[in-house]
């Protein structure tokens, strides 16, 4: 297993949900932490878990992912003893609305096209240099179980993770013969504030996704992240693919009665 003590790492998203367990579960490892999000006061809450918890060191600030040049200048403009970021976990996503293609909003599409696709690619052309020059780094993307099978009233949803897929072993081809590893992470159904941010707040409708079901838990995913992170130097976990017992891919559940 490889040390995590010291390293930097940098979360995306990490306001809440897997974003937040990711950022407590390298903490408990001994990591600095870069966190960044659009809801800083999230962030600036949780600094003193994660100190407890054992990081080192915490460095929050705001960031929105789909806005190329603030994503640019906020990675430029590190502080100078958290720019040789070792970790880059690109969390970082959502899910909006769940509906026919014809009958759906297209503001939907541009948020989550804007976030999943670009928000990653941005960040990930920001920071990946930096690994490179240095000889060293770990890129983990986040996936879904929606990137490999599409669901009805989700392809716009699907296509953002199908296109995260793609990137994440097309970074690790351009990759090769470099140090710099690449792992995307690709989790089922787990209880988050996903369904509340596709259904705009429905919370009723919300809580229907999870009925009669184990769902995972952030806590489940931030698990499988760090466990690829500590591998030795020269292991490169490609992806996970990981779900609840109670379902075997995007459409099929089994619902306790």
């Amino acid at each position: 297993m490889k040390s995590l003590q010291g390293k930097i790492v940098i979360v995306t998203g990490a306001s809440s949900g897997i974003g937040r367990a990711t950022a407590l579960a390298f903490a408990h490892e001994g990591a600095r932490l870069l966190l960044c999000a659009r809801r800083l006061e999230r962030l600036e809450e949780l600094k003193q878990a994660l100190l407890d918890t054992g990081a080192p060191g915490v460095h929050a600030f705001e960031l929105d992912v789909q806005k190329r040049a603030v994503v640019e200048g906020a990675i430029a403009e590190l502080p100078t003893d958290w720019r040789e970021i070792d970790v880059l976990v690109n969390n970082a996503g959502l899910s909006r609305g769940l509906s026919k293609l014809y009958e759906d909003d297209p503001e939907n599409w541009e948020e989550m096209i804007d976030t999943n696709i670009k928000g990653l690619l941005y960040v990930t052309r920001a920071v990946v240099p930096g690994m490179v020059s240095r000889g060293r780094g770990h890129v983990i993307n986040l996936g879904s179980t929606a990137g490999y099978i599409t669901y009805a009233n989700g392809a716009v949803y699907c296509a953002t993770k199908a296109a995260e897929k793609a990137i994440s072993e097309g970074l690790k081809i351009d990759l090769m013969g470099t140090s710099v590893r690449v792992t995307s992470v690709d989790p089922g159904m787990v209880e988050t504030a996903f369904s509340s941010v596709r259904f705009h707040g429905d919370e009723e409708k919300a809580e229907k996704v999870y009925q009669n079901i184990t769902p995972l838990q952030p806590e489940d995913v931030a698990d499988a992240i760090v466990w690829a992170a500590s591998r030795p130097a020269h292991v490169n976990i490609h992806n996970i693919l990981m779900t609840t017992i109670d379902q075997a891919n995007s459409m099929v559940l089994h619902r306790h009665s």
